[in-house]
């Protein structure tokens, strides 16, 4: 399984991420309410200003303090080391 590093030494597992995205828009403000409200809001930003918002395939929502491009940089290596090896 491989690991994708998103922040401060938090780990996901790189097969379950659907989407990353930002989080100032108002409809994924929303995801975000609606999955704290489930349960199911997992903060991994460590009280720092949330950049990148992932959305997994076990429809848990994960807040991040790195952004956007940084994490779908590591995503995308994540991808070429699968391939290659």
């Amino acid at each position: 399984m491989k690991l994708i590093g998103i922040g401060f030494g938090s780990m996901v597992a790189a097969h379950r991420v659907l989407a990353i995205v930002e989080p100032d828009s108002a409809p994924i403000k929303r995801v975000i309410q609606e999955a704290r409200d489930r349960g199911m809001l997992i903060d991994a930003s460590y009280g720092r200003k949330t950049k990148a918002v992932l959305l997994m395939d076990t429809d848990h929502v994960i807040l991040s303090g790195l952004t956007t491009d940084v994490l779908s940089a590591r995503w995308e290596d994540k991808q070429e080391e699968s391939n290659n090896g």
